[in-house]
């Protein structure tokens, strides 16, 4: 069966050709992050690509229209807003929700909103390696189509190799849960991308998508395929 391919990008004015050039390269769903002043789990290039955003303007109503932009040229991709509940307490938890859905949204992620905390919101649910069995089966229950498993106890980032944690935290997301798997955070390269799919169902891909985003959509389009190929 094939491996799904999540690209993460940052709402921006370049964001909906970016996007285009994402699933051309072999994307089958596209993260869009909203940008947020103190973002606890992102890493340095996450950050600095917020910062970048907020500095271009891209509030929440921004990044909406971004996200209907996306949708306009991406009938049928899942595209789904990543962001923190502070947004949301802004906006307003329900009139986000329905904004969102009526700009084009699939789901949502709400990075630093726990499983079992407004469960009127549907939304991808994030484990990670220190989730307990109990929170786990929570989230695995309560989450929107697939369950995002965080790959470290950490940041967004590249590194250097995957997690040796990812392999356990599958098996205990197996037990709890027929959904599909996707592994993200620390996946940057085609040989991550491989070793993380040959244990889940799908990587997401954030930190280096927004790194080669930076050089155009010729240069995304070559990275995704990079990573298309290697699943």
């Amino acid at each position: 069966m094939a491996k799904a391919l999540v690209v993460y990008l940052m709402c921006g004015p370049d964001t909906p050709e970016l996007a285009e050039a994402a699933v051309d390269g072999g994307a089958d769903l596209v993260e869009l992050g909203f940008p947020f002043s103190d973002p606890l789990a992102d890493g340095p290039v996450i950050r600095r690509a917020a910062e970048r955003a907020l500095a271009h303007g891209m509030r929440t109503q921004a990044c909406l229209e971004c996200l209907a932009a996306v949708r306009e040229r991406l009938p049928e991709t899942p595209l789904v807003p990543m962001t923190y509940s502070s947004l949301l307490d802004a906006h307003g938890w329900d009139r986000f929700a329905a904004d969102a859905h009526a700009a084009g949204a699939t789901s949502l992620i709400v990075a630093d909103l726990p499983a079992g905390e407004r469960p009127e919101l549907r939304r991808v649910q994030m484990v990670a390696p220190t989730s307990t069995d109990e929170r786990l089966r929570l989230a695995a229950a309560a989450t929107d189509g697939w369950l995002y498993l965080v790959t470290v106890a950490g940041t967004t980032g590249a590194r250097a190799e995957l997690s040796p944690a990812l392999a356990g935290l599958v098996e205990r997301a197996r037990r709890a849960t027929d959904l599909p798997l996707y592994a993200g955070f620390g996946i940057s390269t085609p040989e991550q991308a491989r070793a993380a799919a040959e244990l889940a169902d799908g990587v997401a891909v954030g930190s280096r998508a927004v790194e080669v985003a930076e050089e155009g959509p010729a240069a995304l389009r070559a990275y995704v395929a990079s990573l298309r190929a290697a699943l």
